[in-house]
């Protein structure tokens, strides 16, 4: 029987999402739980690989055991036994030909910038001192929107193969404190929305101009990798498949606390 799962984490403790034989992951800790629970698994997948400290709203897995087993008994079952960072949200029997990646239409990641340090959100922000232009950060986020080889935005040594990928959408937003830059794509390429992301950040710092942005998309440089932005401030936040809408309001995946200073 196949289910499919919707599940949150707090990735900061994992290795990413896929099973590793050395390392701690989120596909391997849901793997153990439920083989403790319902014995033989025949095989969990997930609809995208985040990387080492990269958070997830609502990843997105299909589980296949050998028995039918109610789908609230397994929802019950696993967050009995997960630790406190993985949280399934939902289980639902699929049809057998269902595939959590290869079925999914669509996926979209938030990216949440801080403009001021703070003690609670660190594993959730990418705190930048330095004063931002958001103005010219938004006008440059526009470039990725189309079809593009995004080569020069991924870590070639650990993406093979096609490197083209058409994003749907770019927006950009600020909610007090933060700097929230959503991006949806057909898919994502290793460390392709961090690059997107330190590039834009840069052009904020006027370290980087519109022209180079326009330059790396037509050609393949690594000159972009100092400028990666940490995994912590990275949410997957959902997968779309046939009949899906988009979540259309762009908040903050875990918000700030703001400060009360008599």
């Amino acid at each position: 029987m196949k289910y499919k799962l919707t599940i949150e984490y707090n990735g900061t403790r994992f290795s990413g999402w896929q099973a590793q034989l050395h390392s701690k992951t989120v596909q391997g800790t849901i793997l153990q739980a439920a083989k403790q629970l319902f014995g033989e698994v025949k095989e969990i997948q997930g609809a995208g690989r985040t990387d080492a400290g990269v958070h997830a709203l609502a990843q997105v897995a299909h589980l296949v055991v050998q028995d039918d087993i109610p789908p609230k008994k397994i929802l019950y079952g696993l967050n009995d036994v997960l630790p406190f960072d993985i949280n399934i949200l939902n289980v639902e029997k699929v049809n057998e030909r269902f595939h959590a990646r290869h079925s999914a239409i669509s996926r979209s990641y938030i990216y949440q910038i801080s403009r001021r340090r703070t003690a609670f959100a660190k594993e959730y922000v990418w705190w930048v001192k330095d004063k931002l232009d958001v103005s010219a950060m938004r006008e440059v986020a526009q470039i990725f929107l189309g079809m593009h080889d995004f080569g020069s935005f991924a870590d070639k040594k650990l993406e093979k193969g096609e490197t083209k990928c058409l994003v749907e959408s770019v927006e950009l937003a600020e909610v007090d404190e933060l700097i929230l830059f959503r991006i949806r794509a057909s898919h994502f390429l290793w460390k392709m929305v961090r690059r997107i992301v330190g590039s834009i950040v840069e052009v904020g710092r006027e370290g980087l101009k519109k022209s180079q942005i326009e330059y790396f998309l037509n050609n393949y440089t690594e000159s972009l990798a100092p400028f990666t932005a940490p995994p912590s401030g990275l949410f997957l936040e959902q997968i779309l498949y046939y009949d899906d809408k988009w979540h259309e309001e762009l908040s903050p995946a875990i918000p700030l606390s703001k400060p009360k200073i008599k």
